[in-house]
């Protein structure tokens, strides 16, 4: 009994210094890939994508308080999670033909005198011209997508339904685009992100030519480009 209870103790022993070592281990991992991760947002180039995308899977937590006591906000490490996707997903992105791919833009882009109505497929443009979206629907549709304005995330997962896209371009605000990147990554679709430049219920702004690039194929990067000239 005795004998039992001393190989229970050194069982129970050994089972927590592994524990420590695991734990260490992922703080030390954390630890490395919060410096890197600010390193790449601060400087704008992006090193070891692949390890980031494994690292925020295994210590997300413990990679966003580390990277906050480095200065970085929530926000600008949730839209290079954002980029850091649509990085690694590009080429697989650029593979699939357009008239297999919708885009998604949100209502809120739209002029507050739009005349568009509501329908089940989402708001039919117009072309009145008095937002972007008039000035590049056109262009994105001569790609051959199939560009959906939509009030919210019921109106994409029935479209989805119904078209069966194998890849989409989604455009919102920061937390939309990374709720529907992860969405669209349980759905078996390749997903690409582009967050709005401000958040509102009405006339948001985004930037076209970050849009025009994904759909045409053009390399996302870490850094914000400039809105001035591209958000109308």
């Amino acid at each position: 009994m005795v004998f039992d209870l001393f190989n229970l103790d050194q069982m129970i022993l050994i089972l927590g210094q592994i524990t420590l070592l695991i734990l260490g281990g992922l703080l030390v991992l954390g630890l490395v890939l919060a410096v890197l991760i600010a390193f790449s947002i601060r400087t704008g180039h992006m090193v070891f994508p692949h390890l980031f995308l494994a690292g925020m899977a295994l210590v997300e937590g413990v990679i966003r308080a580390l990277c906050g006591l480095l200065g970085i906000e929530d926000t600008e490490l949730t839209e290079f999670v954002i980029r850091l996707h649509n990085r690694l997903n590009q080429a697989k992105f650029d593979s699939i033909p357009a008239k297999n791919k919708a885009i998604f833009l949100p209502q809120c882009l739209r002029s507050a005198k739009c005349p568009a109505h509501l329908t089940p497929e989402g708001l039919i443009c117009q072309r009145c011209m008095l937002c972007g979206i008039g000035r590049s629907i056109d262009n994105l549709e001569a790609q051959g997508y199939r560009v959906h304005i939509v009030p919210g995330s019921t109106f994409i997962k029935r479209i989805v339904r119904a078209e069966k896209p194998k890849a989409i371009i989604g455009v919102g605000c920061l937390m939309e685009v990374r709720e529907g990147i992860m969405l669209a990554d349980r759905l078996g679709l390749v997903a690409m992100g582009v967050v709005t430049l401000k958040d509102g219920c009405i006339e948001t702004l985004v930037n076209w030519a970050d849009l025009n690039d994904l759909a045409s194929g053009g390399r996302d990067n870490i850094e914000a480009r400039p809105a001035v000239g591209a958000t109308q």
